[in-house]
């Protein structure tokens, strides 16, 4: 659609109030960040808790069946030293 300065739409067109778009978009761009940060802080590798000790992971992994007794002695060994 043509203006009356020839010219097809205007330059600030889309940029919102005052073109303050790239505000706008930064403000998303932020506030995604923050979401998928939200989302994984506290969660590790494997899904275990970064709270969690050496043991308590040992521990479960033996109560699930991963592991035999033998083992967990091994490694909780291991974590010791």
């Amino acid at each position: 659609m043509m203006h009356q300065n020839g010219m097809m739409g205007s330059g600030m067109m889309g940029y919102g109030f005052l073109g303050f778009g790239w505000l706008f978009q930064i403000i998303i761009l932020v506030l995604f960040f923050l979401v998928i940060w939200w989302m994984l802080k506290g969660s590790c590798k494997f899904g275990f808790n970064a709270s969690e000790s050496a043991t308590d992971i040992l521990k479960k992994r033996l109560a699930s069946g991963e592991i035999d007794s033998k083992e967990y002695e091994r490694l909780k060994k291991e974590i010791e030293k």
